[in-house]
């Protein structure tokens, strides 16, 4: 039998029994659609959160009070921890390769001006933390280098705080109260837009000596430290913990590069993605099952058929053949119907939620496909071996 026989002789078995064969690729097809759809959100989700941590730079390096470990009593015990200082980040700017240093500390607080009175986020930062962190100043400027220890009560506003509380007029020297304290505004920042759920632009930012004593706190909650770009952070890191360590008398800070934050995303992310993908797969399973069902019931009434071609000297392997590529044909074509469907929905998704990223990559739709082929071979193998065993002649004398 030629290759042109023996496609024909599949294909018209399948089209013999139109709706029993769109029954069986359709389950296979909503599957492989499930299995799209899953992971272009998953996916989407994984390249949003990835950006949205790389538009801050990835040439920063978290130090934070507290080593991270396997050592160490429950949680609430007193800790040996030294807190971080003004004094210490002082101490890092000093670091060869480091470029910029910012302390930090945050809360919540009323801010009120021109009359009105917003609760919203505070920062104490430092004078380089808009460069450190890629951020522009709109209007105005940024907070001056200042004695860490003695900063004037200069703020700088996001946007959105900014027009919430003046409006569209010139909010450049206005006073207000921040928890109690005057401020001068001396900046408005350009739109940021949101951090995974944090507005940034509903924020305002003080000095880092100034929040702490807004905050009563006597440590800082961490120090960000930017290093030059060409330079690896496994070389910039040692130098910050051995000024920590001699400045502590012992290693009780965690460093935290942005390379290690990524790597851990990136991580559980694709854990994420895969685990979505997974619940797509069994709606393959299912579509494996349908296709054996069909496979086995189209073996029972084809005895004859299966009989004849026996008879005619079809040799075994080509009725093995034949029934299998009867399988992958109807898990082929169900999966092309289903990566059309599915990519179709995601990207409908997308543009009916624009907030929801979505990305279907091309390996996917490729890895998609070759599943579906995989699935009508491994699904067809039982019903193929069985017609291919059949005796010639008790296969002519079923009815």
């Amino acid at each position: 039998m030629n290759l042109r026989d023996f496609l024909q002789l599949a294909l018209r078995s399948l089209l013999a029994h139109r709706l029993r064969s769109f029954l069986t690729l359709l389950g296979i097809g909503v599957g492989i659609a499930a299995v799209i759809l899953l992971t272009s959100i998953g996916e989407g989700l994984h390249r949003f959160v990835l950006n949205e941590f790389t538009q801050f730079g990835t040439n920063i390096i978290e130090v934070t009070p507290g080593r991270q470990g396997a050592r160490g009593g429950p949680p609430g015990l007193p800790s040996t921890a030294r807190q971080l200082t003004l004094d210490d980040a002082l101490a890092l700017e000093r670091v060869p390769h480091v470029t910029g240093v910012t302390p930090i500390v945050w809360g919540n607080s009323d801010v009120e001006g021109a009359g009105r009175v917003r609760r919203t986020s505070v920062y104490g930062v430092g004078p380089e933390m808009h460069r450190i962190f890629s951020m522009h100043v709109r209007v105005g400027r940024f907070l001056p280098p200042d004695d860490p220890n003695g900063a004037r009560a200069f703020v700088v506003l996001g946007a959105k705080l900014k027009h919430e509380l003046f409006g569209n007029a010139n909010a450049l020297g206005e006073r207000l109260r921040i928890g109690g304290e005057r401020y001068r505004v001396i900046g408005v920042m350009e739109e940021k837009g949101q951090f995974l759920g944090v507005d940034l632009d509903d924020t305002a930012y003080i000095p880092t000596s100034r929040a702490l004593s807004l905050y009563n706190r006597e440590g800082l909650m961490e120090i960000n430290v930017t290093y030059e770009e060409a330079v690896p952070a496994s070389r910039v890191a040692p130098g910050l913990r051995k000024v920590l360590v001699a400045r502590h008398g012992q290693d009780d800070v965690t460093l935290t590069t942005q390379e290690d934050m990524l790597a851990r995303l990136s991580n559980i992310l694709g854990i994420l993605t895969a685990a979505v993908g997974a619940l797509g797969g069994i709606s393959l399973l299912v579509g494996a099952v349908g296709i054996v069902t069909i496979m086995t019931i189209a073996v029972t009434e084809r005895t004859n058929e299966i009989g004849l071609l026996v008879a005619l000297g079809a040799r075994r392997a080509t009725i093995l053949r034949l029934f299998l590529a009867e399988a992958v044909a109807l898990a082929a074509i169900g999966g092309v119907f289903g990566l059309l469907v599915g990519s179709g929905i995601a990207q409908f998704v997308g543009l009916l939620v624009p907030a929801l990223p979505v990305h279907t990559p091309w390996h996917f739709v490729a890895a998609a496909e070759a599943i579906a082929v995989a699935i009508g071979l491994v699904a067809g193998v039982l019903p193929a071996i069985r017609a291919a065993r059949l005796d010639a002649v008790e296969a002519l004398r079923a009815e």
